[in-house]
């Protein structure tokens, strides 16, 4: 038998990755993306593809455009006056940047998890139960069942379930975090995007959000900004490096780690910058 050489395998690890994602549903696709702050252009022509009910990275040093990417996929960035953008965003093949297209109904679909943990000064019930009251529903037994199986969701349920009409402030981060988290599953929605959901937690409390990530990416697609490699090759499918506001590599996250194609991939993964 013929021993391939590092190119050779290389390249058949490619081919059978592009083969194996033109089997799945691509949920977000960028296609020639550009975002301005007045001046200053923070992403630079952004293709990428991210796909059904897996979990994608987006890993790169302070400042490179990741946050400001994740922000684009919710319209998040439009409350900002001096933005710019160019190129289209498609969101099950909708292009989210169309004038018609309701941020409201983007927002009922993609959910997000901030930072810093934001619940709202209200009960851990009233948090869960606030988007589907937006929503029209009042039915108290219909609003039970939701807050019930969104704390399950978010694997919080058995901390909270005798103290749910107790401020949420009263949380630990890591729950604050989770409960998070169960508002926006409380909504039944079809990703949740997440900028950096850990970085503020202690281990344990990080350990638990990753358990839950792998648990909801069986019926909801993640997209997660972390700073933390370890992280993104433990929880993640593929991986997206982002350097100065360009994606340089985007790949299976096995690949990325551990035969990256470009220089600046593996000098940022091997702590060389960053």
């Amino acid at each position: 038998m013929a021993v391939l050489t590092v190119a050779e395998t290389k390249h058949r690890m490619e081919v059978q990755e592009k083969m194996g994602q033109a089997e799945k549903t691509v949920v977000y696709g960028t296609k020639d993306l550009n975002l301005w702050y007045g001046a200053d252009q923070a992403l630079k022509n952004i293709n990428l593809d991210v796909y059904e009910n897996e979990v994608t990275a987006i890993i790169g040093p302070s400042g490179c455009g990741k946050s400001t990417y994740i922000k684009t996929l919710n319209r998040m960035v439009e409350l900002i006056p001096v933005v710019k953008v160019s190129g289209e965003i498609l969101y099950r093949e909708r292009n989210i940047l169309d004038k018609s297209y309701k941020v409201e109904e983007l927002r009922t679909n993609v959910g997000m998890v901030f930072q810093k943990p934001n619940p709202f000064p209200k009960s851990i019930f009233e948090n869960v139960a606030y988007g589907p009251k937006i929503h029209g529903i009042r039915d108290k037994k219909i609003l039970n069942e939701i807050v019930e199986k969104s704390l399950r969701g978010a694997a919080i349920w058995d901390e909270v379930k005798d103290r749910l009409n107790e401020n949420a402030y009263g949380l630990s981060g890591g729950q604050q975090q989770r409960l998070c988290i169960a508002r926006a599953l409380a909504i039944e929605p079809d990703v949740i995007l997440m900028d950096e959901p850990t970085s503020a937690l202690d281990p344990i409390s990080t350990l638990k959000v990753e358990e839950l990530v792998q648990e909801l990416k069986k019926d909801i697609s993640i997209i997660i900004v972390t700073h933390n490699m370890q992280q993104a090759a433990r929880i993640s499918d593929k991986t997206a490096f982002f350097l100065n506001g360009e994606v340089v590599e985007y790949a299976n996250t096995n690949k990325i780690f551990s035969t990256p194609s470009d220089k600046r991939t593996e000098d940022y993964i091997t702590g060389r910058f960053g």
